[in-house]
């Protein structure tokens, strides 16, 4: 081969052959299983035409007939004309499993992110470690773990779930920001059913063990996508809430006008019971610029809403109580969840607008066992950390520990705002008869107990749950109508856009047991 001509016709015949380097078996299986090709994953997910690869000639180093590519395709590309990295196993290719070429691949990506600040995002669907490859390939997964430290954070981190991830496998996708999974596709777990029946004896199907649905209540998956196409348009709303790097701005859209939106029909939204449960997604809907409000893990304690909308056409992060699950109340998960979610918005620069109904922290001897003191604590740590603007709107109940948490002035909250209906106590008044009218009246009549009970909590209720205490001794910036809500909220995001706080130095904090 001695012609530019031949070396040409060279580079092409190689370069077609890594566009679909599995073996013959392998890619039936794939094609008969209706599954699609990680290119065809990647130029779904970018924006067409700007996919940039990089090692497509990579193999296993020294292996003669090694398949080129090493079971992973990589590169970079362009997701709304921003700039991404972006990675996608291929199953066909020692079953997506990670060797030494494979790892320096997704290395080199990772770091070509990590210099010029832009999101990565993977496109899961591995076996695993390569058995053959021994420590080389455990060296691989210590590579690209140790390369997420320094992005997170900084750029949005982003993993797609599209088939099985198992062993080391999971470690990597669940340390990113976000988690995608498709349902009867995705299954993760750490140790497969197979070894589970042999060293435990239990017995277990995979997608009881890790599917997507199974996941998410675990607490390990943000959203549950229906198929591929479904995941990888979740990807683009996610990334239209985040900005590219923490250095810079998140995308902005177009905000209806601040004469557009009023809306009457708020005044009227809350059920004159406080005990009458209501939707609180229709509520968010409402009050943000449009009813495109994004959830996330909206079924893992779903007691809370974690969510990004946008006010003023700029992103921001809702932290909501639900009082269609626990009443609204905040359990040990919930508080898991939550304070995760604020780390995640501080981090990018994302504002937190907290809607707050909640009756308190969840009661039990389930949730003590649960950890509930130390789970907890951190949401109250990761409130008073994050250092964005913080807005608390209280609707309606806002009691003990669970007010303070949920944006109060006290910890570190910057606007309370309130409605008429909102009840500001340390315990609602059912609770507190029993707190201080139980003992005496333990005894009594139960006819007479029922009616001294009913104009304790009546008077608790007028009395010592007014939002109006709260307003007065400063704790209530504004106590507004319903219906102004939207244009209050724009307003004090207004107020906020430049602030600043300057933290203690030191290496980092400590968080809660």
């Amino acid at each position: 081969m001695s012609t530019t001509a031949e070396k040409l016709a060279d580079l092409r015949a190689r370069l077609e052959q890594a566009q679909d380097p599995g073996s013959e078996r392998a890619r039936a299986k794939r094609d008969a299983q209706g599954l699609s090709t990680p290119r065809q994953r990647i130029n779904r997910l970018l924006d067409p035409g700007s996919f940039v690869e990089i090692g497509a000639l990579g193999r296993t180093p020294d292996e003669k007939d090694a398949p080129y590519g090493d079971g992973v395709v990589t590169g970079y590309g362009r997701i709304g004309g921003r700039p991404v990295a972006v990675y996608a196993h291929d199953k066909t290719v020692y079953g997506g499993s990670v060797g030494v070429t494979f790892g320096r691949k997704v290395c080199e990506v990772m770091d070509m992110a990590i210099k010029i600040g832009c999101p990565v995002i993977g496109i899961q669907d591995s076996g695993g470690a390569r058995i053959q490859d021994a420590v080389t390939s455990l060296a691989m997964y210590s590579e690209i773990a140790r390369r997420q430290l320094p992005l997170s954070g900084r750029s949005p981190q982003i993993s797609i779930m599209l088939g099985k991830c198992a062993g080391g496998a999971v470690y990597a996708p669940v340390t990113t920001d976000f988690v995608i999974a498709v349902d009867e596709r995705a299954e993760m777990y750490v140790t497969g059913p197979n070894v589970i029946k042999e060293v435990t004896g239990e017995v277990i199907t995979s997608a009881e063990l890790g599917g997507a649905h199974q996941q998410m209540e675990n607490g390990n998956v943000s959203y549950v996508a229906v198929d591929e196409e479904d995941a990888f348009n979740y990807v683009h709303d996610l990334l239209d809430h985040l900005p590219s790097s923490c250095d810079e701005p998140g995308p902005e859209f177009a905000a209806p006008s601040d004469d557009e939106i009023i809306d009457e029909s708020l005044d009227s939204f809350m059920p004159d019971d406080s005990n009458a449960g209501y939707d609180m997604n229709e509520l968010l809907a409402k009050i943000f610029d449009d009813d495109d409000v994004l959830e996330i893990q909206p079924e893992f304690a779903p007691n809370m809403i974690t969510a990004f909308a946008r006010i003023d056409g700029k992103s921001v992060g809702v932290v909501a109580n639900n009082p269609q699950h626990f009443a609204g109340c905040i359990d040990a998960d919930a508080a898991d969840k939550t304070a995760r979610f604020i780390r995640i918005c501080d981090a990018y620069n994302i504002p937190l607008v907290f809607v707050v109904d909640t009756p308190g922290y969840l009661p039990g001897v389930d949730q003590e066992r649960a950890g509930l003191i130390h789970r907890g604590a951190k949401l109250g740590f990761a409130v008073v950390e994050a250092t964005v603007p913080k807005i608390s709107l209280i609707v309606r109940k806002a009691y003990g520990g669970a007010y303070a948490v949920m944006g109060s002035k006290n910890l570190t909250g910057d606007i309370n705002l309130a409605w008429p209906t909102a009840q500001i106590a340390v315990m609602g008044s059912a609770a507190a008869f029993v707190m201080i009218q139980g003992a005496k009246l333990e005894g009594a009549d139960p006819e007479m107990r029922a009616q001294a009970k009913k104009m304790f909590m009546d008077f608790y209720d007028e009395n010592m749950t007014s939002p109006y205490g709260a307003a007065e001794r400063g704790f209530i910036d504004a106590m507004i109508e319903p219906s102004q809500t939207r244009l209050v909220l724009r307003q004090a995001l207004r107020q906020l856009e430049t602030k600043r706080e300057e933290t203690l130095p030191k290496k980092h904090t400590i968080m809660p047991m």
